[in-house]
């Protein structure tokens, strides 16, 4: 493990009981913090999270959530950790109707057609179809499974986060982890945007549940494959199938499931 991973656990004394009695000894901790957003010095929300790429989370953040749109609207960010505060500055923040609109619920009718979902009001605004015609193997599924696996250290340490990656159709270009599931997603997207990365021709690897809100993380990136090791929702699924994301679900070892747009897979002949 890197000092990165380091970082983000400490020491903790525990009493570890076994079937013939207990034994003392020390466990690694992953750490959390509270962060509190400052934007345009007016406070936005605090997001519980592992202390590491910090601008990168709030940037993404603010992205999901439409208050940044194009790289120019960022004007500056500071990180103050020890205190858990980020400020950051940005273009006519005052006049984003994301930012009115923050945190506020209504039922729309999903992307425009008949089964109803609920939304966050920002979301039915920045939540797209996604247009792509990547196509990805069978074979090169299975592997990013294997390297997310194989990536997270942290969590083999700890128990205690989440990871997840940004691959092309040939290695993993972003990889992240943190005791909050969205907030992996939040830190690649935040350091796509800073980055300038292109990303729908991109696939997200996942290791937790497909929610609603993670579908709509991936939505709002414009990534057309999403691919987790654990399980989907139903509300998930539907907004898959409408936004044209393809969803693999249970990818472990030689075996997993396509349950949206099976077009973007390409899967061998007989496998039972």
């Amino acid at each position: 493990m890197g000092d990165h991973d380091n970082l983000q656990m400490v020491t903790y004394k525990i009493r570890k009981v076994k079937k013939n009695g207990y034994c003392d000894q020390t466990d690694l901790i992953v750490r959390e913090k509270a962060i509190t957003i400052y934007v345009n010095s007016e406070e936005l929300a605090t997001v519980v999270c592992s202390p590491s790429d910090l601008v990168y989370l709030v940037v993404g953040f603010l992205c999901s959530e439409g208050i940044l749109v194009n790289r120019q609207d960022l004007k500056d960010i500071t990180v103050e950790e020890d205190k858990g505060l980020v400020y950051v500055e940005v273009n006519e923040y005052e006049h984003k109707l994301a930012g009115k609109l923050f945190l506020k619920r209504y039922i729309t009718p999903c992307c425009g057609r008949s089964r109803a979902s609920f939304y966050y009001t920002t979301d039915a605004l920045l939540c797209k179809n996604v247009v792509s015609d990547t196509r990805i193997t069978a074979g090169r599924v299975r592997a990013l499974a294997g390297e997310l696996e194989e990536r997270s250290k942290l969590f083999h340490r700890t128990g205690g986060v989440h990871s997840a990656a940004l691959a092309d159709d040939e290695r993993v270009l972003i990889f992240q982890q943190d005791i909050g599931r969205h907030n992996t997603l939040d830190k690649i997207m935040g350091q796509c945007f800073l980055k300038e990365i292109q990303l729908d021709d991109k696939v997200i690897v996942f290791s937790g549940r497909v929610s609603s809100e993670i579908l709509l993380k991936a939505a709002k990136m414009g990534v057309p494959i999403l691919i987790s090791r654990s399980a989907p929702t139903d509300l998930a699924l539907e907004l898959a199938d409408d936004l044209g994301i393809t969803v693999i679900g249970f990818a472990r070892g030689d075996k997993f499931n396509i349950y949206t747009h099976y077009h973007r897979v390409l899967v061998e002949d007989d496998i039972d």
